[in-house]
C-alpha cells in the first residue's frame, strides 16, 4: 500500500492538472506509477517528467538499450514496479527474454551483442560501485561517443531518482500483477 494518498485525477489543483494532463497526452500515454506520487509536488513533476521524457524517448539510444539500463537500474535496487514497467519495454525493443531473465535473476547475461554488453558493464558498475571502470567507460565512448557516455550517466541517475521515488513511498505494483522476486 503506497504512503501517498490515492490521486483523484478529478480533484486535481491547477498546477497538478496541467502537469497531469502534460504526462497523459505525452509519450507516456499515461500517469502511472511514479508521477503518482509526485504529482503532490506539481513543479518537481514537471521538471522531472521534462527530464525523463528526453532521456527516455530522444536519446541516441534505441530502446532496446535504454530500457537494458532501466531494468538493470530497477533490478539493482529491487524496484519492483520499475521492472514491472520496463522489462516489457525491454522485451518489445528487441531485448532477448534470457538478457532480462538474466538481469531479473542478478547473473551477467550470456549470449549479449557488443552494444550490449559495453551498456550492461557501464550500468552495473555505475549502479553498484558508484563509478565505472576506464575500460567500461571506454568501451561506451568507442560504441557511443562522449556524447553517448554522458546520455547513459543521465539515464542511469534518472532512473535512480524514479526508483527512489518509487521505493520511498511505497508505490505499489498494479492490481493483479505478482511481485518478480
Amino acid at each position: 500500500m503506497s504512503r501517498l494518498p490515492a490521486i483523484d485525477p478529478d480533484k486535481l489543483n491547477p498546477e497538478q492538472r496541467k502537469v497531469y494532463d502534460s504526462i497523459a497526452s505525452g509519450p507516456r500515454g499515461g500517469v502511472r506509477g511514479p508521477f503518482l506520487a509526485l504529482i503532490h509536488v506539481p513543479e518537481l513533476t514537471n521538471r522531472i517528467q521534462n527530464l525523463g521524457e528526453y532521456l527516455r524517448f530522444n536519446t541516441s539510444y534505441p530502446p532496446r538499450l535504454s530500457e537494458f539500463v532501466i531494468t538493470i537500474t530497477a533490478r539493482h535496487f529491487n524496484c519492483q514496479y520499475e521492472w514491472h514497467a520496463h522489462a516489457p519495454l525491454a522485451l518489445k525493443g528487441g531485448l532477448a527474454q534470457g538478457i532480462i531473465d538474466a538481469v531479473r535473476d542478478k547473473r551477467r547475461p550470456q549470449g549479449m551483442q557488443a552494444d550490449e554488453t559495453a551498456v550492461f558493464d557501464f550500468t552495473s558498475e555505475l549502479v553498484g560501485n558508484g563509478k565505472v571502470s576506464d575500460a567500461a567507460y571506454q568501451c561506451v565512448v568507442s560504441a557511443f561517443g562522449i556524447s553517448g557516455a554522458v546520455e547513459l550517466a543521465g539515464l542511469i541517475g534518472y532512473y535512480i531518482m524514479i526508483a527512489m521515488t518509487l521505493l520511498a513511498h511505497e508505490v505499489p505494483l498494479p492490481a493483479g500483477t505478482t511481485p518478480y522476486w
